[in-house]
């Protein structure tokens, strides 16, 4: 049986290392060995990235909320508890846009929440 060098599958993954290294500055996207290791870095930082993501959403949208509950009278987190007792369900993003674009709703809301408490 003939011997099969690994030429093909070499080329083929240095190909997808350096097309992913794409704009990496200096060596890091010409040299295979240092863009592997930049890639590797870069991609792990990208999963990471996607989860902090959502904290950091999801802390912006309470910033949004505590501030516009503060505007009519009342905290975060006594507004967060009138919503529940009253049985208003409904989530951050959606509030903070309510804050944001629709003040006299949100103190509509935070009128409801005072009354539930």
């Amino acid at each position: 049986m003939a011997r099969v060098k690994g030429a093909m599958a070499t080329r083929k993954r240095h190909k997808k290392v350096l097309k992913l290294a794409k704009g990496f500055r200096g060596a890091q996207s010409k040299q295979y060995r240092i863009a592997n290791q930049a890639v590797m870095r870069s991609l792990a930082f990208a999963y990471v990235g996607r989860k902090q993501k959502k904290r950091e959403f999801r802390k912006l949208w309470i910033a949004r909320i505590s501030a516009a509950a503060k505007m009519n009278g009342m905290n975060y987190s006594t507004f967060m508890n009138g919503l529940k007792k009253a049985g208003i369900v409904m989530n951050r993003k959606m509030l903070s846009e309510l804050a944001i674009h629709d003040a006299e709703g949100f103190a509509k809301l935070v009128e409801t929440a005072k009354a539930s408490l």
